[in-house]
């Protein structure tokens, strides 16, 4: 056999053994296996492998938790993260369950307790199946839950008669719970998240170690923070908000592995890695930030993130990320790159946005030249993110970008001139003249990933 990247796979072995076969999709990965009872082995089984191997990948988010706690580790970590697609088996399996013990589920509360995924992915998940009666309870205290607590919260749950049943992304959750006689399912991993795994733990092998080092420079401020301010009636409950917000963000950048700088005011400074970063935030898809902060003080954040080749560089693109994050009416998180692509915006409070998407420099160039601003553009693709809509009439289009209708009809000429919208066609109106919709193409043929 011909000399592979050496991949450590360390899991519960029905895991383990669905990760072996999709890799042989990926010559090559020349996989190292380890076999774990529970969470509590992976760390010594990942320290006995770690110096014979590449990269590690572990089979979810609190085994590597554990392993970044306990093993200092000389190769890139990883986990199989999961999506709502594998929601669907599982919901399948605990409804089959239920449906056996008490006759249907609607009898017993019709509610079920569920972690490893996040509330948007839930949302989602029951927007797909259109299930309006049934009520998913979420794990969502803490941002990184060991599995101790994943634990008490789906006991708490069914013991106070909150829950029925319980699907959970740990397989020794699942055990123990199943020795309680509480019914369960172990959610899995589809084979697409685990293509999505290892295609992430090959890129961050020796092709791009320089990469994942590279110096990342954050700016984090404080949403309409004066005014939050002005309705606190004493000093000292003023130093004690800001106490209290500068205790998350310093947990939060502990997470990164990170430094952070209080820069006065409203704003703050972190530095981290790229590695780090990506793998913080599920490769530059959530802020977890933004959603302890918001449930805590009902403060939301515009974060700017600059990628670059020197620390000179990363700063100026991360304070051209903030300005783009608070053009587009804050709550966002915007990324440019060393190319001056902008990643974003990355899912803050309740933000149903898609997959990540990544604008291509030289579209952003193009936009400049038909005089829209990066103000514009960020609405534009915060709304695109969130909603999906591209397609506007003048009024609508005038609302969003906050100008008048007259110069909205001045610039959509400017941009179908130069191809960036285009006429997709005519909405009836009870009284008066059939209005035109314009469709922003570019938010989708601009992208790629």
């Amino acid at each position: 056999m011909s000399a592979g990247v050496k991949i450590g796979i360390v899991g519960p072995k029905d895991m383990v053994s669905r990760i072996v076969k999709v890799i042989k999709n990926f010559p090559t990965f020349e996989p190292v296996v380890r076999y774990s009872k529970n969470e509590l082995e992976t760390p010594n089984l990942s320290d006995e492998i770690k110096n014979e191997v590449e990269v590690l990948l572990l089979c979810g988010p609190v085994p590597y938790r554990k392993v970044l706690e306990k093993v200092k580790s000389v190769v890139p970590v990883h986990y199989v993260r999961y999506n709502e697609t594998g929601l669907y088996k599982a919901f399948y399996n605990i409804q089959k369950k239920l449906a056996k013990v008490n006759g249907n589920l609607q009898t017993v509360g019709n509610a079920i307790s569920v972690d490893t995924v996040t509330p948007i992915m839930v949302k989602r998940f029951l927007e797909e199946i259109d299930e309006q009666d049934l009520k998913i309870i979420c794990y969502d205290e803490a941002s990184n839950p060991t599995r101790e607590q994943l634990l008490e919260f789906h006991k708490d749950c069914f013991n106070k008669g909150l829950t029925s049943g319980v699907l959970t992304g740990i397989h020794s959750i699942s055990a123990e719970i199943n020795d309680l006689g509480i019914p369960n399912e172990w959610i899995v991993p589809t084979t697409q998240d685990i293509v999505v795994a290892l295609e992430r733990a090959l890129l961050s092998t020796d092709a791009r170690k320089s990469k994942e080092s590279q110096i990342v420079v954050g700016l984090i401020n404080v949403d309409g923070f004066g005014k939050i301010v002005d309705r606190h009636n004493s000093e000292h409950e003023i130093q004690k908000l800001k106490l209290n917000i500068h205790r998350i963000l310093l947990d939060y950048v502990d997470s990164l592995r990170g430094h952070l700088t209080h820069l006065g005011g409203d704003e703050y400074l972190f530095f981290t890695t790229r590695g780090i970063f990506e793998q913080e935030t599920a490769g530059y898809k959530r802020v977890p930030l933004a959603s302890e902060i918001y449930r805590s003080y009902q403060l939301t954040l515009s974060i700017g993130v600059g990628f670059g080749r020197t620390a000179n560089e990363a700063g100026s693109n991360a304070r051209s990320a903030l300005r783009k994050s608070k053009e587009a009416s804050g709550n966002s998180c915007f990324i440019v790159r060393e190319d001056r692509g902008i990643l974003g915006p990355l899912e803050m409070v309740d933000a149903q946005v898609k997959d990540l998407e990544l604008v291509n420099p030289d579209f952003i160039k193009k936009a400049e030249n038909a005089n829209m601003t990066s103000s514009y553009l960020s609405r534009l693709l915060v709304t695109y993110a969130r909603t999906g809509k591209k397609d506007y009439n003048v009024q609508e289009l005038a609302l969003l970008l906050n100008i008048t209708v007259r110069s909205t009809h001045r610039l959509l000429l400017e941009w179908s001139d130069t191809g960036l919208v285009r006429t997709s066609g005519m909405e009836k109106m009870p009284k008066g003249r059939p209005r035109q919709i314009f469709e922003f193409a570019f938010l989708d043929e601009s992208m790629k990933s």
